[in-house]
């Protein structure tokens, strides 16, 4: 499994070169220059797991790039970074709906038999890579909150 995505990264950026995708080309380029430099500092391959989190980071940059394009009116800045998203999210698992998210919350805290929002951090570290790639951090962590503030 190891090396997957990186490897349907690489083939999708070699379409889009022949295909002369410039949108797909250049955002499939910064996420593999993004996934390069890590296995530098790493000092050796990544894996899946990681690479899903730089996707998830660039897609949660995108949505940064957004919310100041709105505030700068500029509606060029805000397409390229919507069209950026969608690039993305195309080597993304299919995303877990909220309710889903919610189940595997409550059976992590029952496992580690969390009763108070100081538990958060554990719950926190234990169920990420329970949905790796599949919800984004913020979601689950409000989740928990919510969860454990009963």
């Amino acid at each position: 499994m190891t090396m997957a995505i990186k490897q349907e990264l690489q083939n999708a950026l070699t379409t889009a070169m022949k295909a002369r995708d410039e949108d797909t080309k250049r955002t499939l380029r910064l996420v593999m220059s993004v996934i390069k430099l890590m296995e530098v500092e790493k000092g050796g391959q990544i894996d899946d797991g990681q690479i899903l989190g730089i996707l998830q980071k660039e897609i949660k940059t995108r949505h940064d790039m957004i919310a100041e394009a709105r505030r700068a009116d500029r509606v060029d800045l805000l397409e390229v970074a919507e069209k950026e998203i969608t690039i993305l999210n195309r080597f993304l698992p299919k995303q877990i709906d909220p309710e889903e998210l919610t189940i595997l919350a409550k059976e992590t805290i029952k496992e580690l038999g969390a009763t108070h929002i100081r538990d958060m951090g554990e719950v926190m570290k234990n169920l990420m890579p329970k949905i790796a790639g599949r919800a984004s951090g913020k979601l689950a962590s409000e989740i928990v909150r919510d969860i454990l503030k009963d």
